[in-house]
């Protein structure tokens, strides 16, 4: 089916709603790079309007990468829950923007919607969006998962603790842990990006986490971010995994790319959830994204980056993850050019995950050959802070030194908690305050005064190895 809209003498035809939608998109790199983005910003203009006379049924009747061809595709429609979409089935795309954006929409109700939404729904609606809107909208959501602690309740953010080292040295990891802990971050995950794949490496960094977790008694998770088969191998071997990760991505030929598939990721967390290591909750996934991944492997079929992007998000959501994280600026410039591209991807991708029901945090992060700067960062902080992020990265001094980029540190982190209000997980800030690290306000201690116990905490690490 195509779509139209005439603007002063010119009348704008695209081709189906796969050109429709990528028309619509706000300019970013990727969609240029990809030959799909509007040529002009009349066109755009053109798409955003035909796009809000599109009635919502419509995303149910034509699918954008074919249901025969595509794994995702499939689950989208074969997980669809009808009677979830009943109360807005009659709306347009634009009439579903308005519904939204009312007072009298509650974070109920978006809970209840949420299984009746289509990841091209919500891809289209934000595409009508200022980013006030996605703000406001994305505050009203609410997604709570559990683990060991508590993620997503209202008036908090969570902290994922990032201690990578560039040698995977165990006394290295555990300094980046400490520091963090001192700052109270770490209530999301400790999460580890290794540097080798070596399942004997990954070992060593398993058991110091969980050495450390159990030695403090830290009502935390942990997580290796290496390959969900290495997770699985490793949980046959004994290893104490909490979280099991995977990137993801929105369309088949993608997630192929990074050696994937569902029935994997349905392997992985059954594997995952045999271990029972849970004490608050069954949360046992942890998953990130970015646009472009799709485009960066040739498997995008000519959808626009955007909503390939929460494409993946009804993949995250299938498995219940207890955390879902898009690393926005980390693909870089040829997808998400500058500062400004970075920040509106930010905005829309967390709107959209959050609406489908997915706990969603965000890497706050460029590469270095971005037109991007740390200025940029602290905007898009505190726009998500404000938009109830569920949580940010924590960085030793927001520079990775393993995989050289750019993102937010243990220091941004204490910023937009004391600006904007926001707590840590209840069940680890309790910690911190027995461990006298921050006091009932949730305020930092006096670091002099920090437990002598707590500080031998690298020494322990090393024991652990």
């Amino acid at each position: 089916m195509s779509y139209s809209c005439r603007i002063g003498v010119h009348n704008h035809r695209f081709a189906d709603l796969r050109d429709l939608l990528a028309k619509a998109s706000t300019l970013r790199s990727g969609d240029c790079l990809a030959g799909v983005a509007a040529g002009s910003a009349e066109e755009r203009m053109a798409a955003k309007l035909a796009l809000a006379d599109v009635p919502l049924r419509t995303f149910l009747n034509e699918a954008l990468i074919p249901y025969e061809q595509d794994e995702v595709t499939r689950l989208i429609f074969d997980t669809h829950d009808m009677a979830a979409f009943a109360p807005i089935a009659h709306l347009t795309v634009g009439e579903f923007r308005d519904w939204l954006l009312l007072e009298s929409t509650s974070a109920e109700d978006l809970s209840r919607l949420a299984p009746g939404l289509t990841p091209e729904m919500v891809a289209a609606v934000s595409k009508l969006m200022r980013n006030q809107d996605l703000i406001l909208a994305a505050r009203k959501c609410r997604v709570i998962t559990r683990f060991r602690n508590t993620i997503g309740l209202p008036g908090t953010l969570a902290v994922r603790l990032q201690p990578n080292h560039p040698t995977d040295d165990v006394r290295g990891i555990a300094a980046s842990i400490l520091d963090g802990l001192l700052y109270g971050c770490g209530d999301a995950v400790v999460g580890i990006n290794p540097a080798s794949d070596s399942l004997p490496v990954l070992g060593n960094l398993w058991r110091m986490m969980d050495e450390v977790r159990s030695q403090f008694e830290i009502p935390m998770q942990s997580c290796v971010l290496t390959h969900v088969t290495n997770q699985i191998r490793a949980i046959e071997q004994g290893m104490p995994i909490d979280l099991v990760f995977q990137s993801i991505a929105g369309t088949e030929k993608a997630n192929a790319s990074f050696g994937i598939d569902l029935a994997m990721l349905q392997e992985a967390r059954e594997a995952a959830l045999s271990l029972q290591r849970g004490t608050v909750g069954d949360n046992v996934m942890y998953f990130e994204t970015g646009q472009g991944s799709c485009l960066s492997a040739d498997a995008h079929h000519d959808v626009d980056q955007q909503t390939c992007e929460v494409r993946a998000y009804a993949v995250a959501r299938h498995f219940k993850p207890l955390l879902t994280n898009t690393v926005v600026g980390f693909i870089g410039p040829e997808y998400l050019y500058d500062g400004k591209q970075i920040i509106r991807a930010g905005l829309e991708d967390h709107f959209c995950g959050k609406l489908l029901g997915v706990p969603m945090g965000c890497d706050i992060c460029y590469t270095n050959h971005a037109e991007a700067d740390q200025d940029d960062m602290d905007n898009l902080l505190t726009l998500l802070g404000t938009a109830g992020v569920t949580f940010v990265m924590g960085v030793p001094g927001a520079d990775d030194i393993m995989l050289n980029y750019q993102s937010t540190s243990f220091h941004d982190a204490l910023y937009v908690r004391e600006v904007l209000g926001l707590r840590r997980a209840p069940e680890f800030e309790d910690w911190l305050v027995r461990m006298s690290l921050i006091d009932t306000a949730g305020r930092l201690s006096d670091q002099s005064t920090v437990s002598d116990q707590l500080r031998a905490l690298v020494h322990h690490a090393e024991d652990a190895r």
